[in-house]
């Protein structure tokens, strides 16, 4: 009974040492249950986003369809890093909790919201239901940046530096498809004004300038004494 006892413990440690950077993932407790306060907080007195160019885009229900197929696409890019690249997993980590937090901290500190939706559907499908339920359960609030932009930027950076998936035109295709559909689909189903995009790219932009264009590597000086360090 002690030999199995002890290993059990024995399996469940390596366990632990093997996936135990997986912990950070408990950022999403942090982040919905903030998130859930300002949506319940946000409802009617809030500042409006909109710019010229949203009364331009037409609203088309087919849309719902990648937008929300947004969230497997980020638990897929979250997952796989995690699982097979350590480095990129920590990287693809800090981009999106740092976008995801400044999104918080600006919708509670400067409440905002918009009257893009449709009030009613001229006719029913699948995606119009689609639709009534997803406003039915998210508020036109707490909407820069979009997350469901600059959370599909970050997985097509994630994909695009990833030395594996880099090298795979199929994975890399697809990811783009996916990444640019939600895009789309955010100002298509009026979930999003495009100020809220043009926010999500801008932030992502300079994460992405802080994440993968920073060498964080420490090299050797050229100093005399040639065995310091110093950061690039």
């Amino acid at each position: 009974m002690g030999n199995m006892i002890g290993s059990v413990k024995l399996r469940l440690y390596s366990f632990y040492k093997k996936y135990n950077h997986l912990l950070i993932l408990l950022y999403f407790i942090v982040y919905m249950a903030w998130f859930s306060y300002v949506e319940k907080t946000v409802t009617t007195h809030f500042n409006v986003v909109h710019v010229a160019l949203d009364d331009y885009i037409p609203f088309c229900e087919y849309f719902v369809i990648p937008y929300l197929l947004w969230f497997p696409f980020v638990a897929w890019g979250v997952l796989y890093m995690a699982l097979h690249n350590k480095s990129d997993y920590y990287k693809l980590c800090a981009f999106l909790f740092t976008g995801m937090t400044i999104f918080l901290i600006i919708s509670t500190v400067y409440p905002n919201g918009h009257y893009l939706r449709p009030t009613y559907f001229s006719h029913h499908n699948i995606c119009t239901m689609l639709c009534e339920y997803l406003y039915a359960t998210d508020t036109p609030t707490n909407l820069f940046p979009s997350i469901h932009v600059y959370n599909s930027l970050g997985i097509f950076l994630a994909v695009i530096n990833n030395k594996h998936l880099s090298k795979n035109k199929t994975v890399c295709l697809v990811t783009l498809l996916l990444t640019v559909s939600i895009i789309l689909s955010t100002m298509f189903i009026k979930q999003h004004s495009v100020f809220d995009v043009c926010c999500a790219f801008i932030l992502a932009a300079v994460m992405n300038l802080i994440v993968y264009r920073h060498s964080w590597a420490r090299v050797p000086t050229t100093g005399k004494a040639g065995n310091g360090l110093t950061l690039e």
